[in-house]
């Protein structure tokens, strides 16, 4: 599987896992200069800014380790952006960042929810 295919296979797995876990997906892949923001989604009264790491090995450690400073600090600038592009929604007071690690080294997929990474 190429990467591409490999990230959007894991996207999807994250959608229907944050589904199970009662998130509304809002949009998928909103795109800014320097990158996206894979999912974004409400949980309750808060807007989710979801970064989703899929690995099908484990030879460089755990998806979410491939998760650094700079693509927090990357996810914050976007939501801030994402916030003024969209102020004409109603949109939830509260947010934050979450990362989906999604592992597919094994044959049953792994899905790791980490609320809080960012902001």
């Amino acid at each position: 599987m190429d990467k591409v295919a490999l990230g959007k296979y894991g996207e999807d797995l994250a959608c229907e896992f944050l589904k199970r876990h009662g998130y509304k997906i809002i949009e998928r892949n909103f795109r800014i200069r320097g990158g996206e923001i894979d999912i974004i989604a409400e949980d309750d009264k808060t807007l989710v800014y979801v970064e989703v790491k899929t690995r099908s090995q484990r030879l460089f450690g755990s998806p979410e380790e491939s998760v650094r400073y700079l693509k927090i600090k990357f996810l914050e600038r976007a939501a801030k952006f994402y916030r003024l592009k969209r102020k004409n929604l109603n949109l939830p007071q509260l947010e934050r960042i979450d990362v989906i690690s999604v592992d597919i080294s094994q044959p049953k997929p792994y899905l790791k929810l980490i609320q809080n990474a960012g902001f």
